[in-house]
């Protein structure tokens, strides 16, 4: 064989394999800002139009009012509020979480229909628990500050 035709096939291959690249490499950032979705809270939620017509993972707490919860059939209506007044009316389908109640933090994700209701496929409870502080009794709850090893304890005499 020449140089020539080698010169030839080594181009070919070079030019092939940067095509092959290049489409990797286009899939993969399309995958990657897809499934990007932004975590906002209901206030901001509310009073952003943008975000209204985007996929969107929203936070607040579940309102009492208009709260339905249908386990069997995987299905709950709910008013997601915001510390600041804001609220959103949200209708979920999918698995419940057991820990799902009026009152608690959530986090849904899905998008605004034309209706004005937020429609979710994602549903996740916040676990008290797992933001609270902990001392050698146990949890410590409703911000009270966890006592160190070496701190007094409460009612205890300080020697100066």
């Amino acid at each position: 064989r020449s140089t020539g035709a080698m010169m030839n096939i080594r181009l070919k291959l070079l030019i092939g394999g940067l095509a092959l690249a290049a489409c990797v490499g286009y899939l993969a950032v399309a995958g990657i800002t897809s499934g990007w979705v932004y975590f906002v809270d209901v206030d901001a939620f509310v009073a952003n139009a943008d975000r209204h017509g985007q996929r969107t993972r929203v936070h607040g707490d579940v309102g009492a009012d208009k709260f339905e919860v249908r386990r069997a059939d995987l299905v709950a209506t709910f008013q997601l509020v915001g510390k600041s007044g804001g609220s959103l009316p949200v209708a979920y389908h999918g698995p419940i979480p057991d820990m799902f109640d009026a009152g608690r933090q959530v986090v849904i994700e899905g998008a605004l229909d034309d209706a004005g209701v937020f429609q979710a496929d994602v549903l996740m409870t916040k676990c008290a628990s797992k933001y609270e502080g902990h001392d050698e009794n146990g949890p410590v709850r409703d911000g009270q500050a966890a006592l160190s090893a070496n701190a007094p304890k409460p009612g205890a005499e300080t020697k100066p």
